[in-house]
């Protein structure tokens, strides 16, 4: 990706936010709250029917604590880009097994939300005359395309997948979702260089970092050889990890925006259609009582 597409990427991404015109995001579904066992009228059942009860009232109890509530993050943001790897940030933390981190890089990389993204992408360094050396025309176009889909084969095997399992470190981005805006903001910006382990202690994120810087080097075998140069990797290197960064500011809010726009639409669906008042019930009889 060249310097001025992607900069042109990260203004445009941040401006359609900001300007408060998204689609509903489709959101993970939330964990179904346990069942209350029903106890059994006859005596020889109602101890474990008591004991069944009491089970279910503690499940629930857990998941209507503020500390565990459902994962309310899309898993696609404005509809275009993959966003398999958020989660909220929770008191207990379960590490990913190795299958679940290829997982992750296999949705990041065939989900269609991932594909939308390229072609858009491509349009805007078509656009923008990126790399001029593809040149200009629907030949060209499909070269741009076919590099964002290799690029995105490539850091999502590496980001997500291999070097996460080799250095035993979990890939995804814990989501603070509190906390002053400052204190949210240098955190989400900070995940791009600190990662975490699978033991769930703070760590360099080597993938992110070595990754993106992997996924570069590897691009100028696809390339025009006239965009093939070591400055270029580095410089392209360094762009993606400001973009990610600023990705990660996008993931931390973006629950937070739609949960803010959704409230505010219904609040006004309120105000323009307020409930009908119950109908006044007549006490009265017309018929005289007997003495």
């Amino acid at each position: 990706m060249s310097v001025q597409a992607s900069r042109q990427w990260i203004v445009l991404l941040l401006a359609i936010v900001a300007s408060g015109t998204l689609s509903p995001a489709q959101e993970k579904p939330d964990s179904p709250a346990p069942k209350q066992s029903v106890q059994s009228t006859t005596q020889s059942t109602e101890a474990p029917s008591q004991a069944g009860s009491a089970s279910s009232q503690n499940s629930s109890a857990r998941l209507a604590s503020p500390e565990q509530q459902p994962d309310e993050n899309p898993k696609r943001i404005l509809e275009i880009i993959p966003n398999f790897q958020t989660t909220n940030e929770n008191p207990e933390y379960t590490p990913m097994t190795t299958r679940e981190k290829y997982v992750l890089a296999y949705h990041q990389t065939v989900d269609f939300s991932a594909h939308i993204g390229n072609l858009f992408q491509a349009a805007l360094q078509q656009a923008s005359n990126g790399q001029p050396h593809y040149g200009q025309g629907w030949g060209p176009y499909a070269q741009r395309f076919g590099a964002a889909e290799a690029d995105q084969v490539t850091s999502a095997f590496f980001i997500f997948g291999f070097l996460p399992h080799v250095l035993k470190q979990d890939p995804r981005y814990f989501r603070q979702g509190k906390g002053s805006p400052w204190s949210r903001i240098s955190y989400a910006a900070s995940r791009t260089v600190i990662g975490r382990t699978d033991a769930g202690n703070p760590t360099f994120n080597t993938p992110q970092v070595l990754g993106q810087l992997l996924q570069q080097g590897i691009s100028t075998s696809y390339y025009p050889p006239q965009d093939r140069s070591v400055n270029g990797v580095f410089q392209d290197w360094g762009i993606n990890l400001a973009y990610n960064c600023a990705y990660n500011v996008l993931k931390e809010y973006y629950p937070d925006f739609l949960r803010w726009t959704f409230h505010r639409h219904r609040k006004q669906q309120a105000a323009d259609y307020p409930p009908a008042a119950p109908a006044a019930t007549n006490t009265r009889s017309d018929q005289p009582s007997n003495p």
